[in-house]
């Protein structure tokens, strides 16, 4: 698994980042970083991640989360209780 916090030069405090927000907006924007992590009182606060990256993220966790369900429903599958594909076809068919 991967940590949080990789690098130092990935940390930065709630103060700084006020400070020098549109600088580390550009930075990560640009993907000069894979993202900064916020630290407020000495513990991580958030994450400034890069749009693209996020996106990619949340695809990864859906086809996690499809592959999870798939294997669950695989684990009781009947073959006897099965409709054939042509069988499917014909009961969702447009051609009434």
């Amino acid at each position: 698994m991967a940590t949080l916090l990789e690098r130092p030069e990935d940390a930065v405090s709630a103060t700084t980042m006020a400070r020098t927000f549109s600088a580390r907006l550009k930075e990560v924007s640009s993907r000069a970083s894979d993202k900064l992590v916020v630290f407020k009182d000495n513990q991580p606060a958030a994450v400034l991640m890069n749009v693209q990256a996020y996106q990619d993220l949340i695809d990864e966790l859906e086809n996690l989360r499809i592959e999870a369900i798939s294997r669950d429903r695989l684990g009781s599958y009947q073959p006897d209780q099965a409709i054939s594909h042509d069988d499917m076809r014909s009961l969702f068919s447009q051609d009434d």
